[in-house]
């Protein structure tokens, strides 16, 4: 019963022992300036980098967008094919309208008056032949231009092929055009309508800034120097920013990203908000192994003739891509990042005086006399000792 008792007292009186920090002064030059020094550094992290260059005091949201482009300008062919024609918008933009890309023609092989019917097939090894025997009836090659018929005709004087039933005249694009029959689509211009939104902050905007109008539009174009905010672009200024030379690129195509950066500092101090502009090659170009370089596709135009037989006029089309890619975060005061970063501040403030212990305590020459002083043990009335362990300084 007494033992118990006794333990009963033991811990109450534990309990009620209270602890403080007692504050050691080390007239140390040394000490000091290694404590300084931290602190210094851990204000210039949390001030610097958090607050400044990461603006952590901030809620932020990602950019919702929408965009719509126009191209303009005209261009002038005579070839042996076509005769002499005149091109505008609605023949070298295809398709019209597209999701954030638009792609303009500035080269192409045209092959017209096609009719469904029965031709050579194009020299190659899987289709050359001797006699009949070498082609098979209803055979489909994926890399041919048509369905055999079985029989091998004469292509030249020289070479025979296995006869293909397919759209004839074949395609024939080993030969392309250089310099580019469109090279006049480097002065074309494209309007480019961008509209986003922060949907966390309520807050839109439009690539068309409030002090553009109608006037001002058909009479600017964008240059970073000059007229940054003019949403009117001339393509060959866009080849150019990316870094290739329009003419070169026009006679196999390729693929150029147009980038809208919507990053934003939404707070009533950090002034307005503008999109940037920046362009980019997206396409593999300079890939070690360039295998099939640039960018094309075929269409065709299909007629009847007077006595009702189908007819097309196929084009491979050789141009320019641009992908207008939006991306952005917008930024503005929270109270509740500005109270996390705060406390993750003082967090990294009391770091300081554990490892000015430590290196006090560990490196110094006079570390035992810190040691004797920095721990102090007390006696009560009863000669029960405690300890205390947690005690601070601080140097001058």
């Amino acid at each position: 019963m007494s033992e118990t008792t006794g333990c009963g007292q033991s811990c109450l009186h534990d309990l009620l022992y209270y602890e403080t920090n007692k504050t050691l002064v080390i007239p140390s030059i040394q000490a000091g300036c290694l404590f300084r020094f931290i602190q210094l550094l851990v204000l210039l992290y949390v001030v610097g980098y958090v607050c400044v260059v990461q603006k952590a005091y901030q809620e932020t949201d990602s950019v919702i967008s929408s965009v719509s482009t126009k191209v303009k300008g005209f261009a002038f062919t005579n070839t042996s094919d076509m005769g002499p024609r005149v091109w505008d918008t609605a023949d070298y933009v295809i398709p019209p309208q597209s999701d954030n890309s638009f792609f303009v023609m500035t080269n192409m092989v045209v092959t017209p008056t096609q009719t469904q019917s029965r031709c050579p097939e194009l020299p190659s090894p899987s289709a050359t032949c001797v006699d009949d025997c070498d082609c098979t009836e209803g055979h489909s090659n994926p890399q041919g231009s048509g369905i055999q018929t079985g029989l091998c005709e004469n292509y030249s004087t020289t070479v025979q092929t296995c006869e293909v039933r397919s759209w004839c005249p074949l395609e024939i694009d080993a030969v392309l055009p250089k310099p580019a029959l469109l090279a006049a689509a480097e002065n074309y211009t494209v309007l480019i309508k961008n509209s986003i939104t922060y949907p966390k902050f309520r807050f839109h905007g439009r690539n068309i800034l409030p002090h553009i109008n109608s006037s001002y539009l058909k009479r600017c174009e964008f240059n970073h120097a000059t007229d940054p905010h003019c949403p009117i672009f001339r393509l060959k200024h866009i080849v150019s920013e990316a870094g290739e030379e329009f003419q070169d690129m026009a006679v196999m195509g390729g693929i150029i990203g147009i980038i809208i950066d919507w990053s934003c500092d939404l707070d009533s101090w950090a002034g307005k908000c503008y999109p940037k502009y920046s362009f980019s090659r997206l396409d593999n170009k300079h890939h070690v192994n360039n295998v099939a370089p640039g960018y094309n596709f075929r269409f065709a135009k299909y007629y009847r003739t007077a006595d009702g037989e189908e007819t097309r006029t196929l084009m491979k089309a050789y141009g320019i891509r641009f992908d207008v890619i939006v991306f952005g975060t917008a930024g503005k005061f929270g109270i509740v990042p500005t109270i996390v970063n705060l406390g993750a501040a003082l967090s990294f403030l009391s770091l300081v005086s554990a490892v000015s212990d430590w290196f006090i305590l560990n490196c110094m020459a006079k570390s035992d006399v810190y040691k004797k002083h920095k721990f102090t043990y007390l006696s009560d009335n009863s000669g029960t000792e405690s300890i205390s362990l947690g005690t601070s300084y601080g140097t001058e």
